[in-house]
């Protein structure tokens, strides 16, 4: 006999064809969705509303293969990170992360990533593989009840900034939050969710083509090309030029804003020189920038910058009128802070 198939990997059509080849009604390819993915069930023999007959059918063709969560570890700030195990002993990771007004999910969508950017610690892992849909939404899944568990309330927003770039694995991130927006998953908002990419040109123009509803954010780190190529190798095949030409197509086809990620490196993307840099490259669209501490990683040599030179850079940046958040990093004393990612919890 074939190899079992992964039930989660089909669409709902084709487990609507199963059931009519099955001579099984109409209405049970439904059933078995909500199964899979409302209440998230991880054995066939849960899905209570079918026959055996049914459920033994399913167990002989398919294979339910779910993510589970290995290990977990809460910082002092009440940040949590876990270890989610895949079904072939693989490991990502995922960040729950609280904040006055907002719970918010970090989740992964590669295991370990292709773009080796300089300052982050999954740059470090080499790409193992893209996740699936499924094994994506499983982290939100779970993400949601360990919120619901630990603070009492459900999510809130959810970010695609956990390992991996998830422009790279494109068609499993688009399926993926089409589950999680469905009535038959999590029902949330895309206005909610955020996918950040370090900014494959070629895919910010899909993703404008597709019409998408969600929020885009870009890695930026530097406007100047010499300076981001030395942070994000990614930036020798891809310019800011380029970039810029992407965004430019992706507001005119949405009107959608867009949020530029910007670390501040001590002595490197810091001067008054990259602010002005930054604001020229921030008057392409419409945007907004977050403005984000460095978080040390073993064995590498970056510093974050002083508070002054902070302040400084946000200043000049506001008195070109571009909206500016800085974002205090938290879970640093887990390693669960921004490109601190690395598979720790084994």
């Amino acid at each position: 006999m074939d190899k079992k198939k992964d039930i989660r990997n089909l669409k709902l059509i084709e487990i609507s064809n199963f059931c009519n080849n099955n001579n099984l009604q109409k209405f049970r390819a439904k059933q078995i969705w909500e199964w899979l993915y409302k209440k998230r069930v991880i054995s066939f023999q849960e899905m209570t509303s079918l026959s055996k007959q049914i459920r033994d059918l399913l167990n002989t063709h398919f294979t339910l293969n779910v993510v589970k969560i290995h290990k977990a570890e809460r910082s002092i700030d009440k940040t949590i990170k876990y270890s989610f195990q895949l079904h072939d002993k693989l490991l990502v990771e995922g960040v729950l992360i609280p904040s006055l007004k907002r719970l918010t999910a970090c989740i992964s969508s590669q295991v370990g990533c292709s773009l080796a950017c300089e300052f982050c610690a999954t740059g470090t892992l080499k790409l193992e593989r893209n996740l699936t849909a499924a094994e994506i939404y499983d982290q939100v899944y779970m993400l949601n009840e360990e919120a619901i568990s630990n603070f009492g309330k459900p999510l809130t927003n959810i970010v695609y900034m956990g390992m991996g770039e998830p422009l790279l694995n494109y068609k499993a991130v688009i399926n993926s939050i089409d589950l999680i927006t469905s009535d038959q998953g999590l029902g949330m908002s895309p206005r909610r969710i955020t996918v950040s990419t370090a900014g494959i040109s070629k895919m910010i123009k899909k993703l404008a083509d597709d019409e998408v509803k969600f929020n885009l954010a870009i890695s930026l780190h530097s406007a100047s090309d010499s300076k981001r190529e030395l942070l994000m190798p990614i930036n020798k095949k891809i310019n800011l030029e380029e970039l810029r030409e992407s965004v430019r197509y992706f507001y005119d086809k949405t009107s959608n804003r867009i949020t530029y990620e910007y670390i501040l490196f001590k002595d490197l993307n810091d001067s008054l020189e990259d602010a002005q840099k930054l604001a020229k490259f921030a008057k392409t669209s419409p945007c907004k920038i977050n403005l984000i501490e460095y978080n040390s990683v073993d064995d590498l040599p970056y510093e974050k910058s002083s508070n002054r030179v902070t302040d400084n850079f946000i200043e000049y940046l506001e008195k070109q009128n571009i909206i500016v958040n800085l974002r205090k990093s938290k879970g640093k004393d887990i390693s669960a802070a921004c490109g601190q990612l690395v598979n720790k919890l084994k």
